[in-house]
């Protein structure tokens, strides 16, 4: 990435969010691998109908579309192969907060169904207990040189990657989520990208926020209802927790499929 990347720069519109969507001239969709009754032919499709919510998902087989939401201004890629990413390899300093496990099964659409896409590189990055991200240059931060909160795994054969992380903290303007990327393989004939974002119930923010180290940032001032980028499809990203000993664990499935 550039080293603007680095720089806190203002959201990006739907529009120049499209814009920078880069798919090799292909059209890529991001899904959840959710039978469901439909008769209509798969379509070609633009980038756009990718953005949208369920207006147009009965065009795929099979599935529900995901909508593609912005990467943010905080993206940098650390090419950090680990599934714990608690640490900062930096001083190996390890970040506290309520044990997260985030596990993603990865699909390829294929006919009317999906099948484990194996071998896809899947980035994850969020800000810690108290809203602050690693390895970027803030207005009320500077962490360049820190990595912690960044990782990524490859999909076994069951196209299936694990995280062991924690329950991201706020910070003015967003509400809670974590950031995600899909990648094929670089050395393939075409290389696909797909970037979104995943959230969680207001209800569970708000009980995490309570306990140490949230606590001390204050009540958030930001729900899901009120964030902009949320309200463009992020109902159909919620996480579904269960509890997981002192913390909580997700599985999320997605999708991709790409059309020529």
């Amino acid at each position: 990435m550039k080293n603007n990347n680095r720089q806190l720069g203002r959201i990006l519109s739907r529009r120049e969010a499209l814009a920078l969507f880069r798919v090799a001239g292909s059209a890529i969709f991001l899904v959840g691998c959710t039978p469901r009754k439909s008769n209509s032919a798969q379509a070609q499709s633009s980038v756009a109908v990718a953005a949208s919510s369920t207006a147009n998902s009965a065009t795929l087989p099979a599935c529900i579309v995901r909508p593609e939401q912005t990467e943010g201004p905080y993206f940098v890629d650390e090419k950090l192969n680990r599934s714990d990413i608690r640490s900062d390899p930096s001083d190996g300093s390890v970040k506290d907060g309520v044990p997260l496990k985030l596990t993603l099964r990865v699909s390829g659409i294929s006919g009317t169904g999906c099948t484990p896409l194996a071998g896809a590189i899947v980035d994850i990055w969020h800000c810690d207990a108290l809203g602050v991200y690693s390895d970027v240059t803030d207005r009320s931060f500077n962490t360049v040189g820190k990595k912690f909160l960044r990782g990524y795994q490859v999909t076994d054969a069951n196209g299936i990657v694990e995280f062991t992380t924690i329950y991201p903290g706020w910070y003015p303007g967003r509400t809670v989520h974590i950031h995600f990327k899909v990648r094929t393989d670089a050395t393939s004939e075409q290389r696909y990208e797909f970037t979104s974002q995943l959230y969680f119930d207001d209800s569970i923010s708000d009980r995490v926020y309570t306990q140490a180290p949230y606590a001390s940032k204050g009540q958030r001032t930001q729900n899901n209802a009120e964030d902009g980028i949320f309200k463009d499809g992020g109902d159909q990203l919620l996480l579904k927790l269960t509890k997981n000993g002192q913390g909580y664990a997700a599985t999320f499935d997605v999708g991709l499929q790409t059309l020529a």
